[in-house]
């Protein structure tokens, strides 16, 4: 894929993203993709399993969204920095919604082939995220 190729996937996929649009994200993925997130707790297989856990994500926060600061690109990687913010209202992990917002800087490394992704790594604070949200209480010094 040439560099303006890269670009509009992603434009596409952020956009898939913001309308919360599963059926349409899931399509940026393979059918064999190995995704690597905190919220996941470790590795998810196929796209399948993917979509579980961005359903629970949106689900969990569905006024989430996701600031892109940078997209960095070289070949078949894609690193994407940012921001995401959400409230939860909808409940998340099984737990009642605590009505308390998040805000996180995030990492997301992505590998392509054959224009869609096969390899992802979240990488964010997911306990800085439950203690923000009320699940986890830090524990003073």
């Amino acid at each position: 894929m040439t560099r303006k190729q890269v670009e509009a996937l992603f434009d596409r996929r952020e956009t898939a993203l913001t309308q919360r649009d599963i059926p349409s994200l899931s399509a940026f993925y393979a059918d064999d993709v190995v995704v690597e997130s905190p919220m996941a707790g470790g590795t998810v297989h196929g796209r399948a399993a993917v979509d579980e856990v961005n359903r629970a994500f949106v689900t969990g926060f569905p006024d989430v969204t996701f600031t892109r600061d940078l997209l960095a690109i070289d070949g078949d990687r894609v690193v994407w920095m940012g921001e995401v913010r959400g409230t939860d209202t909808g409940g998340f992990m099984g737990i009642p919604a605590t009505g308390k917002p998040f805000r996180l800087p995030f990492v997301m490394i992505f590998t392509l082939k054959d224009g869609v992704i096969v390899h992802e790594k979240r990488i964010y604070d997911f306990s800085g995220m439950l203690m923000q949200i009320g699940v986890l209480k830090a524990k003073p010094l």
